[in-house]
């Protein structure tokens, strides 16, 4: 059984800064978001952890193996380094969607986002020392079929980057309603899944009713392991299975 550990990052009081003393310019915004998400990724996976921009001010983060000690220096390091602060919420839960809310639930109840008295916030607890199991996380990685040669190659950017959008929307919206599972793109034609225990034909159903709903071909390598960054490796070697046999689904070796 999964028992994901996820941390919500949330930047404070992010909407009144980006206008105070008066609106600041987009392309500077834009720059210390992608900053910032860059900084999390690479502090987050010193511990093999994933983290997903969504909406850039706010972020979550698979952190199976980040203690809150672990938390509490980056949110220092990040404070001392730029002009906004960071919120942390962690949580733990047999499935992602759980673990999200829960997160959510404990900032929420530290004040609005957007309450100037709210700063660097560190709430929760992480899955116990101990207590971590080789399948607490599972990660599937799914991937459009023949992008580059149907799509990259054939028509302009902007239309094969909807084809890629449209996939991820029908994929995202499914696992979240059908499995509890969190979907996030990741660049390319690449979307990340942080997914319970699921069996075979359970991905093949997702696979399908994207194929049905909006005509976007996909694969997945599934893998499992202590944290993401074991288990996003083992799913990407799957997805390479997927390719060699041309098959659409193939969980990791050790599943």
């Amino acid at each position: 059984m999964t028992n994901t550990q996820v941390t919500l990052v949330q930047i404070d009081n992010y909407g009144p800064w980006t206008v105070t003393p008066e609106p600041r310019r987009e392309v500077d915004l834009q720059t210390l978001q992608s900053r910032l998400y860059a900084d999390l990724s690479q502090s987050f996976g010193t511990a093999d952890g994933y983290v997903f921009f969504t909406r850039f001010d706010n972020m979550v983060a698979v952190s199976n193996g980040f203690s809150m000690d672990d938390h509490a220096l980056v949110q220092e390091s990040l404070g001392n380094r730029y002009p906004v602060t960071v919120s942390f919420s962690v949580a733990t839960g047999t499935t992602p969607v759980k673990a999200l809310e829960d997160a959510t639930r404990q900032l929420q109840e530290q004040g609005s986002a957007q309450d100037r008295s709210r700063r660097e916030i560190l709430a929760g607890r992480t899955v116990e020392e101990g207590h971590s199991e080789p399948d607490d996380v599972t990660i599937a990685h799914f991937d459009v079929n023949d992008m580059t040669e149907e799509y990259t190659d054939q028509y302009n950017a902007f239309d094969a980057f909807v084809h890629v959008e449209q996939g991820y929307a029908e994929l995202m919206r499914y696992m979240r309603q059908e499995h509890d599972s969190l979907c996030f793109f990741v660049g390319g034609d690449n979307i990340i899944a942080v997914t319970p225990d699921l069996d075979p034909g359970d991905y093949e159903s997702a696979i399908e009713h994207v194929r049905e709903a909006v005509d976007v071909e996909l694969k997945v390598g599934v893998g499992q392991a202590t944290t993401a960054g074991d288990a996003g490796m083992a799913a990407k070697h799957a997805l390479e299975t997927c390719r060699a046999r041309g098959t659409a689904v193939e969980p990791a070796a050790d599943h």
